[in-house]
């Protein structure tokens, strides 16, 4: 089984950004536990602050992976063309938050991608990807 995290803007500052909102794990080092834990999978990962590469990536593995897990951070809220694309392939979506969206500011309590989702997980932190991993086993 092929699935694939993507991760959006700032992701990346996993580790450092607001330990008190996303903890202070990297999520390098999150990916290597994962993988280790459903080695059975074929676990990929992707990560771009451009919304243009996050829609070109889905696009690229949208037809012929077996899951996409999406945590689009801020342009979850923003881009009409992430959820577009979300609705465009075949492959399931998985929407994933590491904070409760609803808990945060009013503008994070809408989501563009959510309509086109299998499913919308949020605020269990970084076991959110996992949650997320067990929905397509």
């Amino acid at each position: 089984m092929k699935i694939i995290i993507i991760n959006g803007p700032n992701l990346n500052l996993l580790g450092k950004r607001e330990p008190e909102v996303y903890g202070s794990k990297t999520f390098d080092s999150y990916l290597t536990e994962l993988q280790s834990k459903y080695s059975e999978l074929q676990l990929e990962y992707y990560q771009s602050n451009i919304e243009g590469e996050l829609i070109d990536k889905i696009q690229e593995v949208g037809f012929s992976y077996d899951g996409i897990i999406l945590n689009a951070a801020a342009y979850t809220h923003t881009s009409v063309g992430l959820g577009d694309v979300v609705k465009a392939v075949n492959t399931p979506v998985v929407e994933v938050h590491i904070s409760n969206t609803h808990k945060r500011e009013d503008f994070r309590h809408v989501s563009y991608i959510s309509s086109g989702a299998k499913g919308v997980i949020l605020g269990f932190g970084l076991k959110s990807y996992e949650l997320a991993i067990l929905s397509f086993l």
